[in-house]
């Protein structure tokens, strides 16, 4: 559990867990701190994938189904104990929809809302005719990261640092452009879906992820671009709207 989840705060009393999944070549650091944002109440469990933090000497996962089944080995025993969510950014918003799926139809679980940020529904067509990211040049591919922010220009200068930087960012990246999942004839959870975006960032097809639930449905836009969500004022927006709906759901779910 520790290996592969960062429970920072622990939070043995809260009445609900918020599981986070990183983007691209993110590491758990910055969920791991929502733990003492958020308050007794809600137990944040940042993921770390396999590559990075302290599991940099582990082999990076080339595929969605190896990121979801470490997730359900390691995160089912707990999920039943009591109400869960799930939030993700970016490829983590993929990884969430493929976790949530995964679950429901493996062991018949669902969260009790699902958080989606900065990213299109994977089978949107927004999102499956977007350039490839693998199929940058070196060059444009620090361009695309300049544009995108949360990036410090000082690392990208920096040689060193980008070669630990950059190769959980691209093995991220050709995960979630190799990942396929056929628009949901029907939802398969009933769960609410809350979903967040830069107003700045490239358009998402924010729309499109009201498929995957038969439950309320909302979207927030806020300044900022790509990584609109690492902006002090926009984190409160974000954190304020997770504990109100989690306070809500954990009534319904009591």
């Amino acid at each position: 559990m520790d290996k592969a989840i960062n429970r920072f705060f622990k939070r043995p009393e809260a009445t609900a867990r918020l599981i986070c999944l990183p983007w691209a070549g993110g590491g758990s650091g910055h969920y791991a701190r929502w733990g003492n944002l958020l308050g007794p109440s809600v137990e944040v469990c940042a993921v770390r994938l396999p590559g990075r933090e302290s599991r940099a000497k582990e082999p990076f996962f080339r595929s969605m189904q190896q990121i979801t089944e470490e997730l359900c080995t390691v995160l089912l025993p707990e999920i039943g104990e009591k109400p869960f969510a799930l939030f993700g950014h970016s490829f983590g918003a993929m990884t969430c929809f493929a976790f949530a799926e995964y679950l429901k139809r493996v062991h018949n679980l669902e969260p009790i809302h699902i958080f989606l940020s900065g990213a299109s529904a994977p089978y949107s067509l927004t999102r499956l005719q977007a350039p490839k990211k693998s199929n940058l040049s070196d060059e444009e591919f620090f361009q695309w990261m300049l544009s995108i922010g949360g990036t410090p220009p000082e690392l990208l200068a920096n040689p060193e640092a980008l070669k630990l930087f950059l190769p959980p960012l691209k093995a991220d990246l050709q995960i979630a452009e190799a990942y396929r999942y056929s628009k949901p004839e029907s939802p398969f959870v009933s769960c609410p879906v809350s979903c967040f975006d830069g107003k700045d960032d490239m358009p998402h097809d924010l729309q499109a992820w009201k498929d995957m639930t038969s439950g309320d449905f909302t979207i927030t836009m806020l300044p900022g671009p790509h990584f609109y969500l690492k902006d002090t004022a926009n984190e409160k927006v974000i954190l304020d709207h997770i504990t109100k709906h989690l306070e809500m759901s954990e009534m319904d779910y009591l």
